[in-house]
């Protein structure tokens, strides 16, 4: 290991290759799936692999013969293949994370006003519990959300707001920045709706549309120019990190700490 920049997965010693994964196959519970599970594990490369967990699911619920058409399994095993860090690409965050004060110092200074940010889970997503943590007061994780600022004016607009709603509410608030949950990603689910997001804000006003900053736990963060917004959050985000891309993109130059 040159550097420590060439790695392998460690399970039970140092680079002993040991992985754990989960998945489901659409076959009842029983030796035969156990058998698919392994031959699965090992195409994928885990040799050897082990079956250690396995339950039915759907139909009658848990054991073999019961009517369940699914088995859950989980498998550990070790594999053979490395990890260069140095081929590693992420995207690093380009700004500086401020406290709370330095956020509301430099709106204050820079912008003369309150910055307006709305928040909503769009389309038919339900769960407000990603949103509610960057916005609400409580925040996340010890980490006070947006509401806390006293130079953001914020409205959290809740669940299932249809697209051209949001873009109403936005252009009747004079929103500075439109930030958007998304939690369920059935068949891209998240995708499209984040498209469909950025196309009604780009036909609607053009480039005096609002920041659009769209999070969740399956977005990939480089995919912002892709998908036609500013900036992408992924999972783990927190409402202080929101809160300093805000000012780092809206305050004027020179006026962020």
């Amino acid at each position: 290991m040159p550097d420590g920049t060439v790695i392998r997965p460690y399970g039970d010693t140092t680079g002993d290759g040991m992985v754990q994964l989960s998945f489901t196959l659409p076959v009842a519970p029983g030796p035969r799936a156990e058998g698919a599970a392994l031959q699965l594990a090992q195409k994928m490369g885990l040799d050897p692999a082990m079956v250690v967990h396995s339950h039915g699911i759907g139909g009658g619920g848990g054991t073999a013969g019961d009517g369940a058409a699914f088995t859950f399994f989980v498998v550990y095993g070790s594999v053979r293949h490395l990890v260069d860090l140095d081929a590693v690409h992420v995207e690093e965050r380009a700004y500086p994370l401020l406290s709370p004060a330095e956020v509301n110092g430099a709106i204050r200074s820079g912008l003369r006003r309150k910055l307006v940010v709305l928040g909503a889970c769009i389309g038919t997503d339900a769960h407000t519990v990603g949103i509610d943590a960057i916005l609400n007061l409580k925040g996340f994780a010890g980490d006070k959300g947006l509401e806390y600022y006293r130079e953001l004016s914020v409205a959290n607009l809740g669940a299932q707001v249809s697209v051209p709603e949001l873009v109403a509410r936005a252009r009747a608030e004079r929103a500075d920045a439109v930030l958007v949950s998304q939690v369920v990603t059935q068949r891209d689910a998240h995708l499209r709706n984040t498209r469909e997001l950025a196309a009604a804000f780009r036909e609607a006003m053009g480039e005096s549309r609002p920041l659009l900053v769209v999070g969740g736990p399956r977005f990939d963060p480089a995919m912002a120019g892709e998908l036609g917004v500013d900036k992408v959050f992924g999972r783990g985000t927190t409402p202080g990190e929101v809160a300093s891309y805000l000012v780092s993109t809206l305050v004027p130059a020179g006026a962020a700490p």
